[in-house]
């Protein structure tokens, strides 16, 4: 992501260009980085802000996800906001150049940064079937969860339950977005117990609305958000038959069991997968401008912050957020340079 700025064709001299490395054996490192000369239709972008993403801590720990694995060192981060300051040859406004969409002035940094996980949501939203009033069950209350539930109630969908087994994830959920239902799962309950309780919410909220209990008040689409082989069981016996199961999480394991097939087939369930998004960045930044996805409600996701300097210490610390012992809940770590409070805005 870039703001336009007249320093388009500033000189790279003295620049630094420190960045946060994870190697093949598990280490993470700061080093200089090569700055590269920006080739035909590219623009060479000083990054302001990078969201630690749960791949990031996926190819630290794991060195893979799935076949995707780090074979050497590899420079971390792809949730990023930056300005421009440099054009390679055809750019001659922002828009063509390729993967770089140019942001409004209302749109901040730390916002700009939160566009990429927002992609996966609308990507995820736009491979399963939702329409006005659809119910729609969100599995996960992490930041890839909340986005996704927010492009859901941005597409009409309602009501939404979001569950989760942190009580804190929930009330910050709730806090995110009143209008959702929350339920706190019992890791201890089967998946088909689990799936019962979910559909006692949307069960209660038909009778709410004055309506006897049908299929059809049952979710039409489940957005698994954990990747965990139990959510992904507790998402088939939830969702109404006919109905879908989009997993938008990431395993850690090569392959999962436990899933009810024959409940699935009899049930005529979907079970769908996304791993990619494509042309989602322009919609992300339309929803934002028009108010369907506020912009102080995605703000809000960026609980803590650190500068560039310190991303060996923030990737540490999002490994171990649970742990944080000011009763805080960790939502979306940032690395930004330089930090929220001393950025000035491009114009």
């Amino acid at each position: 992501m870039a703001h336009d700025t007249t320093a388009a064709t500033a000189a790279k001299a003295d620049r630094q260009n420190p960045s946060l490395v994870v190697t093949a054996d598990h280490r993470i490192k700061m080093e200089e980085a090569e700055i590269p000369e920006p080739g035909v239709g590219e623009v060479l972008l000083h990054i302001r802000a990078t969201g630690i993403c749960g791949s990031d801590l996926h190819f630290w720990k794991h060195g893979a996800i799935g076949s995707l694995t780090v074979d050497g060192d590899c420079i971390l981060g792809h949730e990023a906001a930056g300005v421009v300051l440099a054009r390679g040859p055809g750019v001659d406004h922002l828009e063509v150049a390729k993967f770089t969409h140019k942001l409004p002035d209302s749109v901040s940094f730390a916002c700009a940064a939160l566009l990429e996980p927002l992609s996966v949501g609308l990507h995820a939203l736009r491979t399963s079937p939702v329409s006005v009033g659809s119910p729609v069950a969100v599995f996960g209350a992490g930041p890839i969860g909340l986005l996704t539930m927010a492009a859901a109630r941005a597409s009409g969908a309602h009501p939404i339950v979001i569950t989760d087994i942190d009580e804190g994830r929930l009330s910050f959920a709730k806090a995110f977005e009143p209008h959702c239902l929350t339920y706190k799962v019992d890791p201890t309950a089967t998946p088909e117990v689990t799936a019962n309780r979910i559909r006692d919410l949307f069960e209660r909220e038909g009778r709410t609305a004055g309506l006897p209990r049908t299929e059809y008040d049952m979710p039409q689409l489940v957005l698994e958000c954990t990747g965990f082989e139990s959510s992904i069981a507790t998402a088939a016996y939830t969702v109404r038959r006919g109905g879908c199961v989009n997993v938008v999480g990431v395993s850690s394991k090569p392959l999962v069991n436990n899933i009810p097939f024959m409940h699935i087939s009899l049930a005529e369930i979907q079970l769908r997968f996304i791993n990619r998004y494509h042309d989602t960045w322009p919609a992300a930044i339309r929803a934002i401008e028009g108010d369907l996805i506020e912009r102080s409600k995605l703000e809000s996701l960026v609980t803590d912050e650190f500068r560039l300097e310190e991303a060996v210490q923030a990737l540490e610390f999002s490994a171990n957020s649970h742990k944080r012992e000011d009763g805080r809940i960790t939502v979306k770590i940032q690395i930004v340079d330089p930090p929220l409070s001393e950025r000035t805005r491009s114009t």
